[in-house]
């Protein structure tokens, strides 16, 4: 009988035992799980676009334009309804409208966007921040080259974006782009991914009146309307790798932007000249032809003239469309390098002759090019 009992007190103080243990680990388990948890970090794609929106919305800017317009008043003859209506001029109005977006490269007061956005030379432009405070705008340096312009406002303490780089951009990635489209909407964001590099484009805005020809932009199914021309297209990181520039009409989700390393150029070029800076401009329309394609179409790499300015430089040079310009002031061009006659002549200075060589239907040209302001 005492074995008996002893057994089942044994029995029992087991089973005591046992609960407390699974209790004990079951305790731990609902604990360390929690824990395993909390320790991961889980990244979402609207975190991203919030967190790059939010360090990049004080950098971003409208241009306005100020202009001046006169509406003429039609009278008629009460007593002779068969006369012809008289016209009265009107008093001068100004008006005032949003046209474009920009963004802020340096704390004092720089701004860069599209030339295209402050082609009128007659007008007066504003620059509204986004907390709303407004600025003259007091000097233009334009780039008709590259649709580029750089504006200048009375400012200190600006907060400024980072320029990244365009040199390794990828088919597929993500990016966002910011602006006042329609001139309706300020701080409108949009995102999605590059979908085509280096391609060749008309660009211009019905809100800004001008049209440039443009080589090896970057396309993006980011939505962009018109008034998003001068806003910057952005990475993940923030950092600008493009100036949103035009949209392809009749087409939807397909948007184009200037690489950053465009900008960069232009900048460093500013930096160097300071108010002196003038760009200096040649007067075609062109495109990068490689090996390849020179095979193909039975001409020569290098760049090929598709339109010629009216009046420029290369006009009074005698350069025609069709044209192939192999050579800039003794530097040979790369048919794989779209940017390689931009850059050469960036490197002159306004008022400087340079010789171009050109192929023509089989023959090599010459040609003395005396290099202009662009305006």
């Amino acid at each position: 009988m005492k074995k008996i009992l002893i057994a089942a007190i044994l029995l029992i103080i087991g089973f005591v035992i046992g609960l407390g243990m699974q209790m004990t680990l079951g305790g731990q388990n609902l604990v360390s799980l929690p824990n395993r948890v909390s320790q991961q970090t889980v990244v979402y794609e609207n975190s991203v676009v919030t967190q790059v929106v939010k360090k990049s919305l004080p950098s971003v800017v409208t241009v306005s334009i100020n202009t001046t317009v006169s509406q003429p008043s039609i009278q008629f003859d009460p007593f002779n309804p068969f006369s012809a209506p008289q016209l009265t001029p009107g008093q001068p109005e100004q008006i005032k409208e949003n046209i474009g977006s920009g963004f802020i490269v340096s704390p004092d007061g720089l701004i860069v966007t599209n030339k295209h956005v402050v082609s009128d030379t007659t007008a007066t432009y504003q620059v509204i921040t986004n907390d709303g405070k407004k600025y003259d705008v007091t000097k233009i340096y334009r780039d008709p080259l590259n649709d580029l312009a750089i504006l200048k406002i009375n400012a200190a303490g600006l907060a400024q974006l980072p320029l990244g780089s365009s040199s390794n951009l990828q088919l597929g990635q993500m990016v966002i782009a910011i602006g006042t489209p329609l001139g309706q909407f300020p701080n409108t964001v949009t995102s999605g991914i590059i979908s085509g590099l280096g391609r060749g484009i008309s660009a211009g805005s019905p809100l800004g009146g001008s049209v440039e020809q443009l080589n090896n932009v970057i396309q993006t199914d980011a939505a962009i309307s018109p008034g998003n021309s001068g806003g910057p297209l952005l990475d993940t990181e923030g950092q600008i790798i493009g100036i949103n520039t035009a949209i392809a009409q009749g087409g939807q989700n397909i948007g184009f932007a200037i690489p950053v390393n465009v900008i960069k150029t232009l900048l460093q070029n500013f930096q160097a000249n300071g108010d002196n800076f003038q760009q200096p401009f040649l007067g075609i329309h062109y495109t990068m032809v490689n090996q390849q394609e020179a095979v193909l179409n039975k001409i020569v790499q290098g760049a090929y003239i598709i339109d010629v300015v009216s009046g420029s430089p290369a006009d009074q040079a005698g350069l025609h469309p069709g044209d192939v310009i192999t050579a800039f002031a003794g530097q040979s061009l790369s048919g794989n390098d779209s940017q390689s006659l931009t850059r050469l002549i960036a490197q002159q200075k306004v008022g400087n002759t340079v010789t171009i060589s050109i192929w023509r239907s089989g023959q090599t040209l010459n040609k003395q090019v005396t290099l202009v302001a662009a305006r």
